[in-house]
Formats: C-alpha cells, structure tokens, sequence
C-alpha cells in the first residue's frame, strides 16, 4: 500500500469564507464558530456553529467534483433506504458541493453521538454492527447500479514479499538513524525484524493471481471513527470519501481487524464470530468467500508497513498510537491464523 498523501494544517476557514459559504444556503444563519474536529487522519471536518444550528462543514482535500458528487447521491439514496447516514444539506440551487476560492467543501448536518470500539459491544452489538455492514454493501448495489465502474480501481495484485523486503531495509535504516532513539524506535526496529522473519518463513503463502475476488461498491474507509453511536444503536455511518468498487468480503473483514483488536494486538474472536455470521447472512456471502478474504487481509497486513512510512518517510507522527496493537496483530494472527480462520468463516 502506498503512503497517504500528507495530511494538510488544519485550520479552520476564515470568517470571509464561512460567511461565503453560508449564504449558500437558505436558513443557515450566520457563522458563530468553527472548530476543527479531533478524530480522523486524512479528513478535514470542523463543527460549525452558527445562528440557526449546528453543523458538520466537510473540507474535501482532493477537490474531485464527480467522485464527490457521487459519494452525495450514494449517501442520498441510502438514506432514503433507511440507512444511518448524513447526507450533505443541498443549497438554494440544489447543490452539494461549495466550491470557494479553489477549495470544495459540503455542509452536512450535525450528528449528536459517539465512536464505540469493538471492545465496547457486546456479542449481540457486534452480530447488529455485521449485519449493518452487510445492509450497506446490499444497498449499494441496488443504488449504484447506473454508476460507472470507476478504472482506476481496478484489481491491485497482492503485495510482491521482495519489494516488501526492500521497503523493511529502508525503514530500518530510518529507525536506527534516528537521534535521539526513543522507544518508539526500538519497538520499530524490533517489529521490523520480527517482521522479516515472518515473510521469510510464509512467503510462498503469497495469494495466486487470477483468481479474482467478488468485488462490489463498498464505503472503503469502515471504522470506527467512521461510525457514530447514539446509545446503544448506530446513528450515522460518516466520511465517504473511499466509496468504490473492491472486494466486498475483504472490507468486511479489515473492518473487524479494527473494530474487536485488542490493546495488546490479539482479536476478540468471540465478538469476531458473531459479526462475521451476520454479515455473511446479510450478505449471503459463503464461507469459502469470507475464508479467501481473511487470508489476503493476513497478506496484506504482513506486507504493510503504513504507519512506519508516515512517520519515517513522511515525518507524521499522528499514526503513531495505532502501531504497537496494529503491529502486535500481525503476528498474532499468523499464529492464530486457523482460529481466526474459523472465527470468520466457521
């Protein structure tokens, strides 16, 4: 997996441009404040206050007008389906995207909740959070249908353990020139090697080519930062900024790598189990299916190495906090790699 692009200085939009923006929009009111919001790596969101309410002003980075127009009609149409989304507000003309000063933004309404980890669900939230994601994927194919495969998401081939073996060389050699070390460092340079080892021993596990996947729309980005609770249930399913065409089973399960992984890198299973039954009943998605999926996410993450080229490469601290449990899974999951086998597709 490539780097991220860096991620731009987050600060909010000038009173100028708020103002601008606003008057877009009939109803709105005027601009009281404007506050960036914490969570998320790559998004750029900011709670918006103004005379008439609150909302969530969303500034798209990459400024695509048809992919975001997409994202808005394929949230639009879930939400009339019945979904947990939030549609952006459209303007007096009907519009969704604000373009000001070469920037794209899009006012959605503000969701009241929270983010809930898997380690916060009990087994019967997990089967409701499966369940969901499976109604999301069903759901987008019936409101996709007119939409045009997007090219550049076509099939990637699984990850070359040479070119991976380079990439460790080179990270290495950034950890152990760093002055002064701390243990951040020292827990990289022991990864890495441990890494290695592990590609070395597993390398002819490498997925086969040509055997494609069943590949649908799919959010891209399922989390729980992109995933807002209200209680118990969940109230919206935010930042469709990676909605696509990919293998629909696998972000099934890179969803539940995140969601039920503990502090110390090992997978609620039990948790893992019961959401993994109901996506696939929501789905009717097969075993062999989710069984395919589990082994080229294992792939994938023994080969990915993002969050050490953030901060070595690009000099990005902010994935740091992710990295000791995310690292820790990797080899867990290889050991474990029949019981999560089985947690899936069992």
């Amino acid at each position: 997996m490539p780097p991220p692009r860096t991620a731009a200085l987050r600060t909010a939009p000038d009173g100028g441009t708020l103002g601008t923006l606003l008057r877009r929009y009939e109803g709105a009111g005027e601009p009281l404040s404007c506050e960036p919001v914490a969570e998320g790596l790559l998004n750029r969101g900011y709670r918006l206050a103004t005379t008439r309410g609150r909302y969530f002003l969303k500034h798209h980075l990459d400024g695509d007008s048809a992919a975001i127009a997409r994202q808005h009609g394929a949230t639009a149409r879930l939400g009339a389906m019945g979904l947990p989304v939030a549609p952006p507000v459209p303007d007096s003309d009907g519009r969704t995207v604000a373009v000001i000063g070469g920037r794209c933004y899009a006012l959605h309404p503000w969701v009241d909740g929270r983010h809930r980890d898997g380690g916060e669900l009990t087994c019967a939230q997990s089967r409701r959070l499966g369940a969901l994601l499976g109604l999301v994927h069903t759901c987008l194919e019936r409101v996709m249908q007119q939409s045009p495969l997007p090219e550049a998401e076509a099939r990637v081939e699984s990850a070359d353990p040479s070119d991976t073996f380079e990439l460790i060389e080179e990270l290495l050699t950034l950890a152990r020139g760093r002055r002064p070390r701390d243990s951040f460092d020292e827990l990289a340079e022991h990864r890495l090697v441990e890494r290695r080892a592990l590609l070395e021993r597993h390398a002819h596990r490498r997925p086969e080519a040509g055997a494609e996947p069943a590949a649908g729309w799919v959010h891209g980005d399922f989390h729980p930062l992109n995933l807002l609770y209200r209680g118990a249930e969940p109230a919206a399913i935010v930042d469709w900024d990676r909605l696509g065409v990919q293998p629909r089973a696998e972000e099934a399960v890179r969803a539940a790598a995140i969601f039920f992984v503990r502090p110390g890198g090992t997978l609620e299973l039990s948790k893992v189990r019961s959401y993994a039954r109901a996506y696939r009943r929501a789905t009717v998605a097969g075993t062999e299916e989710l069984a395919a999926a589990v082994h080229r996410v294992w792939w994938e993450r023994l080969n990915d190495f993002w969050m050490l080229r953030w901060r070595y490469q690009l000099l990005d601290r902010r994935a740091d906090p992710q990295f000791p449990a995310a690292a820790a899974l990797s080899v867990w999951w290889t050991r474990e790699y029949e019981a999560v086998q089985d947690a899936f597709a069992g």
